[in-house]
């Protein structure tokens, strides 16, 4: 799945499954920790609440399904905001290293919504045309940051004309938000792998300024992206 890899070149650089089973060192492993730790927390939050939506809706409470629905998109959109701005602190920090961490292309049948699976049809494509493993490096993280953004801006979307009861097909957006769902979570085991590949990279004096730019980001900056139909069912 994600950490499919080849094993290490000529160069002794480690493939992406052996970056992820090899131990960080004690202060890097903290701080993955402590960052997985929030982003999973995170998730869990999100997940619950769109679960007891979806359960809600069965039993035909309408209304309090939609309510939940409200509650799940604004944490998957706090979540997004997290692994965006960790995606972004990666991406100022790596550019200095003389070397990075081997990266696999996301896979478009790891997919289920169109929004993720172009995105990931596209990294795959220029994953092999890209010379050189930073510039595939520093592709994958855009595409994953860009991914994340477009997927909180549909859920959002979604929850949004669910609630307003702007659709004649409610079905359709159930749907939706159960693939959009399905496609976040994917992005999250990805940016765990690349973020525990580039603390094997990073430097130990440069630990306590990675840590300060994940847990206490600049103000969000918006990311432009196309934008796209926020009613795709799965």
């Amino acid at each position: 799945m994600f950490l499919k890899g080849k094993r290490g070149g000529p160069s002794g650089r480690r493939s992406v499954t052996q970056d992820w089973i090899a131990a960080l060192p004690r202060e890097k492993s903290a701080l993955f920790d402590s960052i997985v730790r929030r982003w999973e927390s995170g998730y869990a939050m999100m997940s619950i609440a769109l679960d007891e939506a979806f359960c809600l809706r069965t039993r035909c409470s309408l209304v309090n399904a939609r309510m939940q629905v409200v509650v799940a998109s604004d944490l998957l959109t706090r979540l997004a905001g997290m692994l965006i701005t960790a995606c972004e602190a990666v991406s100022d920090r790596a550019r200095y290293f003389p070397d990075l961490p081997a990266v696999e292309p996301l896979k478009a049948d790891f997919f289920r919504g169109e929004t993720a699976q172009s995105a990931a049809s596209w990294n795959g494509l220029l994953h092999h045309v890209l010379f050189g493993d930073r510039s595939r490096f520093f592709h994958k993280l855009r595409i994953l940051r860009d991914t994340l953004q477009r997927l909180g801006d549909e859920f959002r979307q979604t929850a949004t004309d669910l609630t307003e009861g702007s659709t004649i097909d409610p079905a359709i957006l159930w749907d939706s938000l159960d693939s959009l769902h399905y496609d976040f979570n994917t992005c999250l085991r990805e940016s765990e792998v690349v973020l525990k590949g580039f603390l094997h990279a990073l430097p130990s004096n440069q630990i306590a300024a990675f840590a300060e730019a994940i847990n206490n980001p600049p103000p969000a900056k918006r990311i432009r992206v196309r934008a796209t139909p926020s009613r795709v069912s799965a």
